[in-house]
């Protein structure tokens, strides 16, 4: 076994080089890498069956008892500063590697027909690849230097992937968006690294929690900086995983192709946040007051993002803030100090979300057969309904996915959310409160999609919802271009910002309308990852049952033993439990009932609840107004700055350099004049001075 960990470091290595492969094919021999599709996506595919095949004989290995394995290289010195590279092989490590590998080799799979006529589709795979080489690299770095190198090439990654499709302005805008947040996130870890380096000297996880944990109990540096210093390393994970107030991005990273959505949402950038927070724990567990900022933050993220999810919808985007509001519940675990069971939510929701995922750009395919490639009417629910009997692998396969973010049993998400609620009753039942409630949200929010996508009757035919929805678009974009407020045509209307021009397209083919009157499955290479996936979706959590808490065996914190791990397991109040699951079993399923008799059997009105709760109903559709504040006080507001700064420069600075060299020009016109050579008329200007002093002198 110790042969494969030398071999650890071809992980990230190997998708690096399929995207190297195909990347200098594509500069060098554009027309004939492009023909050449399929050999490409095979070679992309292959490199990452090869990192996944290694990823789970590590994980097996680790599994079986194996030491933590880590191997370091000198990469800089200077004096007493020394700075190592390398990889480092652990429980957390070998974990993250296989959700990583598994669900990008998933995706890559189903890119091949979802992508299938896009001319981008080989520059598509490339991208892909070099961003699961990231975000490998990130998990097995050994230092916060080494995550931080990765974290920024996951950054520069999604913002090629979310601006794929660059000639839209929407998918330009929502790239550009992506970064610039990120970029304020990535800013305060990059000042917290170098805050903790400052106090501890070591860039090592364990070290350095050690270490300021001695410093802040001797005095030597002050408790408010332990503070800062964690909360400030916290800011990346904050933009990366989608926290408040830095969320505003994700929903926006929609306009890239639904399979990078899926991996974003699964396994790489947002998971790059919570894995930070894990690794970063031996820091964070020793400052109670970042753990209760982290807990917080996690548990008002939960519930914004489900409070927003209920008004959406375009499918893709109600999905999106339903990963804001389970990424909540990641953070909110960890600031509660329940670690194995943020660990495991990861786990379970990268399966489920990726299905979910996956199973709408199934649903965007087939609708596009319909309406055409226009996002306002391919991703809209409104003109959906009824698509069970065309696509009944994608439709069950969605069931699944929604019964398991849902929390029903015996489902993954049933085990993994049920832990932190469980967990977060112990810490703080207020905390617990939110996640209860944002549970029952939902459970709504995924049923009104099943219900509204996949059962009743298809509404794709109907031109008077067509022309409604067409209106409102170009509606949108007319204010996006005058930055005018325009009234909306009621419940579920979209407002500003979630629409590009109508006249965008999903791929190269058949811009013009549609060519069927019904929609259809995806081909194979698209049903078979989403089947694949509905089995983790249904049974991974039975690894982590309160009877036999296996994964919480593998995965413990750093400051704790596994026998004390055991010790704790043996502590379990099977009454405790069963009350703690009724409860968030018991929310789900009114929440669901709820859901039947609004979009399934159409017994309660939608428009007239929205009508009742009016103020509500607009705060949610309008994302709470953090997208209109954001854009008045950041975008605006940086604006009025950049030209109150430009006509100071204007004025002020060139009007200086301008009458610097106005003074020059004049002076040096005058004294042409006066100095002409002729000895008379400097005679007459001497003479001319000395009878001004007479005179002067001489009235005083």
């Amino acid at each position: 076994m110790e042969v494969i960990y030398q071999y650890a470091w071809l992980i990230p290595v190997f998708p690096l080089l399929g995207a190297m492969l195909v990347g200098l094919g594509l500069i060098s021999l554009n027309q004939v890498t492009n023909r050449l599709r399929q050999l490409n996506a095979v070679v992309i595919i292959s490199m990452m069956g090869a990192a996944m095949a290694l990823s789970l004989a590590l994980l097996w290995s680790q599994i079986q008892g194996h030491p933590a394995y880590i191997r370091t290289f000198e990469w800089a010195a200077a004096g007493n500063f020394h700075l190592s590279m390398g990889y480092t092989i652990d429980h957390l490590t070998a974990l993250m590697l296989v959700i990583v590998t598994t669900v990008a080799l998933l995706v890559m799979v189903y890119t091949d027909g979802y992508m299938a006529h896009d001319p981008g589709y080989v520059r598509f795979y490339a991208y892909l690849s070099l961003f699961g080489s990231s975000m490998l690299g990130l998990v097995v770095s050994p230092n916060l230097v080494q995550i931080y190198i990765f974290w920024e090439l996951v950054g520069m990654c999604s913002y090629l992937l979310v601006g794929f499709w660059y000639d839209r302005k929407s998918a330009a805008d929502a790239a550009q968006k992506a970064f610039v947040t990120n970029r304020v996130g990535d800013f305060g870890l990059l000042l917290g690294i170098l805050g903790l380096f400052w106090a501890t000297g070591s860039f090592d996880f364990n070290i350095m929690g050690d270490r300021l944990a001695q410093l802040v109990e001797s005095g030597s540096i002050s408790n408010f900086l332990a503070v800062l210093f964690a909360i400030l390393v916290f800011l990346g994970p904050v933009a990366k995983s989608a926290q408040f107030p830095l969320h505003v991005w994700l929903p926006d990273a929609m306009e890239g192709p639904t399979p990078i959505s899926a991996l974003i949402h699964a396994a790489t950038m947002v998971a790059a946040g919570v894995f930070l927070i894990a690794r970063m724990y031996p820091v964070f567990e020793d400052v109670p007051a970042a753990m209760n900022v982290i807990a917080f933050t996690g548990a008002f993220t939960a519930f914004l993002g489900a409070t927003i999810a209920i008004t959406q919808n375009d499918i893709k985007k109600g999905l999106a803030y339903s990963t804001i509001s389970q990424l909540g519940y990641m953070v909110m675990a960890m600031g509660i100090g329940s670690y194995s069971a943020g660990l495991f939510h990861l786990m379970t929701h990268a399966y489920f979300k990726a299905m979910l995922f996956l199973g709408s750009g199934s649903v965007i395919h087939g609708m596009e057969g319909v309406v055409g490639h226009d996002p306002a009417l391919a991703q809209d629910m409104r003109l959906m309904g009824g698509l069970r009997k065309y696509m009944p692998v994608t439709a069950t396969t969605f069931l699944i996915g929604c019964l398991a973010i849902s929390g029903i049993p015996p489902f993954a998400g049933f085990w993994s959310k049920d832990e932190i609620l469980g967990k977060a009753f112990e810490a703080n039942p207020l905390l617990w409160f939110i996640g209860w409630l944002t549970a029952g949200i939902t459970a709504f929010y995924m049923f009104r999609m099943y219900f509204s996508t996949f059962e009743g009757k298809f509404r794709g035919n109907d031109e008077k919802i067509k022309e409604k929805l067409k209106r409102a678009a170009a509606t949108i974009v007319l204010e996006l271009e005058s930055e005018e407020p325009v009234p909306n045509f009621g419940p579920g209307a979209m407002k500003k910002g979630e629409l590009a021009a109508t006249s965008q397209q999903h791929d190269s083919h058949d811009s013009h309308g549609h060519h069927s009157d019904s929609p259809h499955e995806s081909p194979w290479t698209m049903t078979l990852p989403l089947a694949l996936l509905a089995v983790p979706s249904i049974l991974i959590g039975l690894v982590g049952t309160p009877y036999a808490n296996y994964f919480e065996e593998f995965i413990f914190p750093p400051s704790e033993t596994l026998s004390e791990v055991i010790e704790k397991a043996a502590e379990f109040n099977p009454t405790e439990f069963y009350i703690m699951a009724g409860a968030s079993v018991g929310i789900s399923l009114i929440a669901i009932t709820l859901a039947s008799l609004m979009y399934l059997r159409r017994k309660i009105d939608p428009a007239a609840i929205a009508a009742k709760i009016q103020p509500l109903y607009e705060l949610s559709l309008n994302k709470w107004y953090f997208d209109d504040i954001y854009h008045r006080v950041f975008v605006l507001g940086l604006r009025r700055v950049a030209r109150q700064v430009m006509e100071v420069d204007f004025r002020v600075v060139d009007g200086a350099v301008n009458l610097t060299g106005f003074f020059t020009l004049v002076s040096g016109e005058g004294l042409k004049y006066l100095e002409n050579g002729r000895a008379q008329f400097y005679a007459l200007i001497v003479f001319g001075a000395v009878l001004g002093l007479v005179i002067v002198f001489g009235v005083t």
